[in-house]
């Protein structure tokens, strides 16, 4: 059997789990059939096939397909005309080679269930063992066996399971680490006599590189930090927790040298993270006594204050992000809060969001949005702009969606 080593070794290449190039592989092979119910009754009960799909398509149209067990292949059961030219090929050898690992135990399985076959399994003269059987048709197929074909058989479902656990251990651990990184949010807010405040962050992945915090300074002060860490998944998950790990050990120093505080924190990032990893931080120190708000907006996206009469003030960047620089300093800006004030800060994934058109949400309508449902409480607040952004967003979420909103109320 002169074409059997090619057929053998193109299917051993089909199966490579490190391939660069598209996947292909075979679709169907048809079968010509008299009538689809006689021969499904041949397939599924004597041969244990698996009916792949069964679909009318009007009168007199019917698209069957079996598979054996293992899916490896696909027959498409045709029952022509008798009038046309492919009925003529009904009862005909299909040139169609089934491989199975134990030739003996396949051949008395099917042979007990009634199977047609020519002669039980004999020694061919390319080495392996063979034998030929025919459907209720009289369509024939050729039954194979080798020692080579059961050891690539068991390699490769060996491969396959290691595969299998290889992927359930990866889920496991990812599960693991988003369990991890949750625990990195806050899980506590400090009581605030002047403002009400919430965040939320809607991870692409299990995990993500964004990440949002309140932490109490003492003396009624509160620091409101917001980030979003370059790169996704794993590794960007990595540099936030180790940015979250930095300001939290840094927080002592923050409530009287907020520049000190985030000098320190560039410099730990830069010195625990690759050339080409940054974050950009919004870090604010709100005081409770007096409404105000200090703040280093380094390299972020602007923070939005709504004011109580609709207008609009931005907090601009006012230094680089943090861990691209040795060197690096940043400036402290200030903003008053009034009551009837909103604040609200937020990562790209809410703005860059894209429609089918290939439009951005954008900071404008994230604006609309505040200004339509500033009313509402904090949570159906934050609820409402991630609704918001999901429903313009026509794709799957690619990018990580977090945000902070906090409402100046009456002393």
């Amino acid at each position: 059997m002169s074409s059997l080593p090619s057929l053998y070794g193109a299917d051993r290449t089909a199966i490579r789990s490190d391939r660069q190039d598209p996947d292909l592989r075979m679709f169907k092979s048809n079968v010509f059939v008299v009538d689809h119910d006689r021969s499904l009754q041949f397939y599924v009960h004597q041969l244990g096939f698996n009916v792949v799909a069964d679909a009318r398509f009007g009168p007199g149209l019917r698209w069957v397909a079996v598979a054996p067990p293992n899916g490896s292949a696909v027959l498409a059961l045709v029952a022509p005309r008798p009038d046309s030219e492919d009925y003529a090929l009904i009862g005909r050898a299909t040139q169609i080679s089934f491989i199975t690992e134990d030739i003996n135990a396949t051949f008395q399985q099917w042979h007990k269930r009634g199977v047609r076959f020519d002669h039980p399994p004999q020694t061919a003269s390319w080495g392996g063992i063979s034998t030929n059987f025919q459907d209720v048709d009289g369509n024939s197929f050729e039954l194979l066996a080798s020692d080579d074909m059961s050891r690539e058989i068991e390699a490769q479902r060996h491969a396959i399971a290691e595969k299998l656990e290889s992927e359930r251990r990866a889920t496991r651990e990812l599960e693991i680490a988003k369990q991890v990184q949750a625990r990195l949010f806050p899980q506590a807010m400090p009581p605030l006599r002047t403002l009400d405040y919430g965040g939320i962050c809607i991870q692409a992945r299990q995990v993500g590189g964004d990440y949002y915090d309140f932490l109490s300074l003492g003396d009624e002060r509160l620091a409101v930090v917001i980030s979003d860490v370059s790169g996704k998944g794993i590794a960007a998950a990595l540099l936030m927790a180790n940015l979250q790990a930095n300001l939290r050990s840094q927080g002592a120093i923050a409530l009287d040298h907020p520049e000190r505080l985030l000098r320190s924190v560039n410099q730990l990032f830069y010195g625990n993270s690759a050339d080409s990893a940054y974050a950009t931080l919004f870090f604010a120190e709100y005081d409770d006594k007096i409404s105000r708000l200090r703040y280093a907006n380094c390299g972020h996206l602007a923070g939005l204050v709504l004011r109580g009469d609709n207008t609009l003030d931005r907090l601009d960047s006012t230094c680089a992000p943090v861990g691209l620089f040795r060197e690096w300093d940043c400036s402290i800006s200030e903003c008053q809060l009034f009551p009837g004030d909103t604040l609200a800060l937020y990562t790209d994934g809410a703005t860059e969001s894209v429609n089918d058109s290939g439009e951005e949400f954008g900071e404008q309508r994230l604006i609309q949005t505040l200004r339509k449902n500033r009313e509402f409480p904090i949570k159906e607040l934050l609820a409402s702009i991630v609704d918001e952004v999901r429903r313009f967003g026509s794709h799957e979420q690619h990018d990580d969606i977090t945000l902070i909103i906090a409402k100046c109320r009456a002393h």
